[in-house]
């Protein structure tokens, strides 16, 4: 396909398609009212999940195993990436796109249409990948992250997937989040306290404190004074549909948050023109609805129960459930094995749960 492709929106989503589709010979527009803002969260990925053609020097990590903790340890058999973000940004060239540095302030897919804050008006393929935004009724992942250097680290500090330890001062009846644990290069430790999934989600303020106490539970050494990472966005309200792309096109998989190596594994099939959103790949995002449903019923307390669960299954089901976009058969197999291995009383909250649909 050969025409011309409009991207709305130059965050990892946008940049990704637009750069794939300038490799694939076409004629690509950009609109974004700052196109040149420069990319500040952490992202990661599983290895697996991310796409032959990525440079490979934006890596700035790998854990073979990372560690996963709940109401016991686990070593999750699966290496796990931590990408170098200002690399991630350069490396995704939009070198001789045409850049509209403009609001978009309407969308017509079907018409391959957008109109501009300014008047102007483009036509071709529209790709809409501007977010999500955020809104009272929207689940939300919140998180509060300082950057410790591995000078001041015991050398056997784990990377922590997840770690649902009950160190952080938070009252069992309270908003549950867990700590975040990741090497940002040969240098550097990520440590975050995060909210996976909440109505509302705790506020980042809150999260440092929770996280000020827990590292100080641990002997880990700060000042007060370490660069800090604050995150705060939408887990729901995205949904696959003609001209959308990225979290606004459902590909934030609600569980974890994660959409960064779904759009870059999306990216070439969108930049061809096609549809990634097969009827198989739907079904799978609407169990993965579901299982939001179930995470922001569950009592706080229940969770680290609920994750002991997850990773008690065996590792082609957790990554099925994790990472497989269209694999349904997987994600439903991993989906009843962990309603299985659930003490009876989350049963009843698991089923009671998906059995009640919300619109976000």
């Amino acid at each position: 396909m050969d025409g011309a492709v409009i991207i709305c929106g130059l965050g990892p989503a946008g940049r990704a398609v637009a750069h794939r589709a300038m490799a694939r010979g076409r004629r690509v527009t950009v609109v974004d009212p700052h196109p040149d803002r420069v990319w500040t969260p952490t992202y990661a990925a599983w290895a697996d999940e991310l796409p032959d053609w990525l440079d490979p020097t934006v890596v700035a990590a790998t854990v073979p195993q990372p560690h996963a903790v709940a109401l016991g340890e686990h070593r999750l058999d699966r290496r796990y990436q931590v990408l170098d973000t200002p690399a991630l940004q350069r490396s995704l060239t939009v070198d001789g796109a045409e850049v509209i540095a403009d609001r978009v302030v309407a969308v017509d897919p079907r018409r391959g249409a957008v109109r501009t804050a300014t008047g102007r008006t483009v036509t071709g393929q529209v790709v809409d990948a501007r977010g999500l935004a955020r809104a009272p009724r929207r689940a939300e992942q919140t998180a509060y992250g300082v950057v410790v250097h591995r000078t001041h680290l015991d050398p056997a500090q784990p990377t922590l997937f997840m770690d649902w330890r009950t160190d952080n001062g938070a009252g069992p009846a309270e908003p549950p989040s867990f700590l975040y644990v990741v090497p940002l290069g040969a240098e550097t430790m990520l440590f975050e306290e995060t909210c996976l999934a909440g109505r509302p989600a705790p506020a980042p303020d809150l999260l440092r404190r929770r996280l000020e106490h827990r590292l100080r539970a641990r002997g880990i050494p700060f000042t007060g004074t370490e660069p800090v990472e604050r995150v705060r966005f939408p887990v729901e309200g995205g949904r696959p549909g003609r001209g959308r792309f990225g979290a606004a096109g459902g590909l934030i998989h609600p569980a974890t948050g994660y959409s960064v190596a779904a759009a870059l594994g999306a990216a070439d099939t969108v930049a061809a023109g096609a549809n990634p959103w097969t009827p198989r790949a739907r079904a799978v995002s609407a169990l993965r609805r579901a299982g939001l449903r179930t995470l922001l019923a569950l009592p706080p307390a229940e969770l680290p129960g609920f994750f002991e669960a997850f990773f008690g299954l065996p590792a082609p089901l957790q990554r099925a459930y994790l990472s497989g976009h269209d694999d349904l058969r997987g994600t439903v197999a991993a989906m009843r094995s962990l309603f299985a291995a659930l003490p009876p009383r989350l049963r009843r909250t698991v089923a009671t749960s998906v059995a009640r649909p919300r619109r976000a």
